[in-house]
C-alpha cells in the first residue's frame, strides 16, 4: 500500500511540539521527525503550518445506541466527534437494554462496527441488579465498569450511594471501577425543599444548590475512603467542584495511581452564571457549579490532580430539554465542540496545548489500557486530526452534526477550526467533507497484566 506523508505540520505530541512531518502506511504511523523521510512514490500532503495532533479519546460519551435513537446514534454522533477531531470514545452502559452483560456488551460491539465512523469502546454497567453476578466473573476483558446514567432507571442504583455496596465492590473487584459521585439522599432533601416553594417550575439557576457541592464532596470522599482502604481501582467522573479536586494526588505519575478523576468541559466552559441565558439547555447532572469550581478544575488539571479531560455527550432533543425544572432532561452535546472549546481555552491564557493533548489524548489511552493508542509513535495506529488554529467560525444550526440538532454552545465564536481527521489511517474527515468508506475499530485492550494500574497495583 502506498505510503502517505503528511509534512509542513506542528506536531503536539508527548509534551513536546515542533515542526515536523508524519508517514503513514495502512493504519500506522511508520515515520515522525523534523525532516521529510525518502520513501519512493510516497504520496505528499502539505499541511501549511497545521496544528498535527493526536486524535481525541473521548473517556464518556452517551451516543444512545440502541434503543433512544430518537435522541442520537452512533452513526450520527461519530460523524459529529470525528469533524470535532475526536477519533475514539468510550460509551456509557445506559443505552437499551442497559449494559449489564457480556451479551449486550458484545451486542453493542458489533452494532459499532457497522456504523460508527470512531474508534469505540463500552463500559460495562455495574448497579444493584447485577453487581453480585458480575463480580463473580472474570471482567479482565472491559476496560471499565460503571453505575453512570443507570441511576436513571431508578432510585439506589448510584454506587456512591452505598457504603456497603461500594465497600463489596472495591474488596472484589480488580478492574477500573468509575462513579458517578453524588449522594442521592442529600439531592433528594434539597428537591422536595425547592419543590415546597416553587412547585414544578423551580428556576434552573438553583440546580446546583440542588445538586449541591455538599451532595458531590461526601461522595467523592466516601469513594475515595474506601477505594483506599481495598487497595482498589477507582475513576470518579465528571468532577465539578475545586473541593473535589482538591482530594486527589499529583505527587505520583498516572502509571501507579490507584484514584483517579476527569473532568468534562462543559463544567471547564460554563459557570452558574450562564444558567440565566442558557437555561436547562446547560441542566447537567452534576450540576456546572460556581466561576471558583470552574477555575478550580481547571487549575486541577494544569497541576495534574485531574487526569483527563471528557464530554459526558449526552443528546436529548430540544422538546426534552426545553421543559420545567423537574421535567428538564439532564445533559447535553459536546463532542463535536470539544477540543475547540479547549482550545479557545488555550487561546484565553487558561491552559497549554501540550497539557490539553495529554489530558484529552494520552492519558485516556494510558489510563484505561488501549494498546497503540493516543499518541504519535512508530508503529501505533494513525488517528489524528489536523487543526488550523486561525480560522474562525461560529457554531450555528447550518453546522451542528447531532442528531438532535442543537448545541449548548450555539453562536460562539471559535478561533480554532478541524480541518481533517484520520482514524486508523483512513482520511474520514476532510474540511466538512466525510469518507464513509471504512468504519472505525473496537479500541484493543492491553493484556490485563500490561495495564499500567495493574503493574503499580
Amino acid at each position: 500500500m502506498a505510503i502517505t506523508i503528511i509534512t509542513n505540520a506542528v506536531i503536539i505530541n508527548e509534551g513536546k511540539t515542533f515542526n515536523g512531518c508524519v508517514a503513514i502506511e495502512e493504519d500506522r504511523f511508520i515515520y515522525i521527525g523534523e525532516t521529510m523521510p525518502e520513501y519512493t512514490d510516497a504520496f505528499i500532503i502539505d499541511a501549511e503550518g497545521k496544528y498535527l495532533i493526536p486524535g481525541v479519546i473521548d473517556g464518556q460519551v452517551h451516543f444512545r445506541d440502541p434503543g433512544v435513537t430518537h435522541k442520537a446514534d452512533m452513526e450520527s454522533e461519530s460523524k459529529a466527534a470525528v469533524a470535532g477531531g475526536v477519533t475514539s470514545y468510550i460509551d456509557m452502559p445506559n443505552s437499551r437494554p442497559n449494559v449489564l452483560n457480556h451479551q449486550v456488551w458484545q451486542a453493542k460491539n458489533a452494532l459499532a462496527a457497522t456504523k460508527s465512523l470512531a474508534n469505540y469502546d463500552f463500559y460495562m454497567g455495574l448497579n444493584n441488579d447485577n453487581v453480585d453476578a458480575l463480580l463473580d466473573t472474570d471482567t479482565t476483558g472491559y476496560s471499565c465498569l460503571s453505575d453512570d446514567g443507570l441511576y436513571f432507571a431508578g432510585p439506589g442504583n448510584l454506587l456512591a450511594d452505598s457504603e456497603e455496596t461500594l465497600d463489596k465492590i472495591f474488596s472484589k473487584s480488580k478492574n477500573i471501577i468509575a462513579i458517578h459521585a453524588e449522594i442521592e439522599g442529600i439531592i433528594h432533601e434539597n428537591e422536595q425543599k425547592f419543590k415546597a416553594e416553587y412547585g414544578e417550575d423551580v428556576p434552573v439557576k438553583f440546580h446546583p444548590i440542588i445538586r449541591s457541592e455538599e451532595a458531590c464532596v461526601k461522595a467523592t470522599e466516601r469513594a475515595i475512603r474506601l477505594a483506599k482502604k481495598h487497595n482498589a481501582r477507582l475513576h470518579v467522573l465528571h468532577l465539578t467542584t475545586a473541593k473535589e479536586a482538591a482530594m486527589f494526588r499529583n505527587d505520583i505519575p498516572l502509571e501507579e495511581k490507584r484514584i483517579t478523576t476527569e473532568a468534562s468541559v462543559h463544567h471547564l466552559w460554563f459557570n452558574d452564571s450562564d444558567y440565566e441565558e442558557k437555561g436547562t439547555l446547560i441542566k447537567w447532572n452534576p450540576a456546572i457549579k460556581t466561576e471558583q469550581d470552574r477555575l478550580g478544575l481547571i487549575a486541577a488539571i494544569n497541576d495534574d490532580r485531574i487526569d483527563i479531560i471528557t464530554t459526558d455527550h449526552a443528546p436529548h432533543t430540544l422538546e426534552e430539554k426545553q421543559n420545567t425544572y423537574f421535567k428538564a432532561m439532564s445533559g447535553g452535546p459536546f463532542v463535536q465542540h470539544s477540543l475547540v472549546a479547549m482550545i479557545e481555552l488555550h487561546q484565553q491564557g487558561y491552559l497549554t496545548l501540550e497539557k490539553i493533548v495529554e489530558k484529552m489524548c494520552h492519558n485516556p489511552a494510558l489510563l484505561y489500557g488501549f494498546k497503540d493508542r493516543g499518541y504519535i509513535r512508530h508503529g501505533y495506529k494513525a488517528d489524528f486530526t489536523l487543526v488550523d488554529m486561525d480560522s474562525p467560525w461560529t457554531v450555528s444550526k447550518d453546522n451542528i452534526l447531532y442528531k438532535c440538532g442543537w448545541s449548548p454552545v450555539e453562536g460562539q465564536t471559535f478561533r480554532a477550526q478541524v480541518k481533517q481527521t484520520y482514524v486508523n489511517g483512513h482520511k474520514v474527515f476532510d474540511n466538512g467533507e466525510f469518507d464513509t468508506s471504512k468504519k472505525g475499530e473496537q479500541l484493543e485492550l492491553l493484556p490485563w497484566e500490561e495495564r499500567t494500574y495493574v503493574k503499580n497495583a
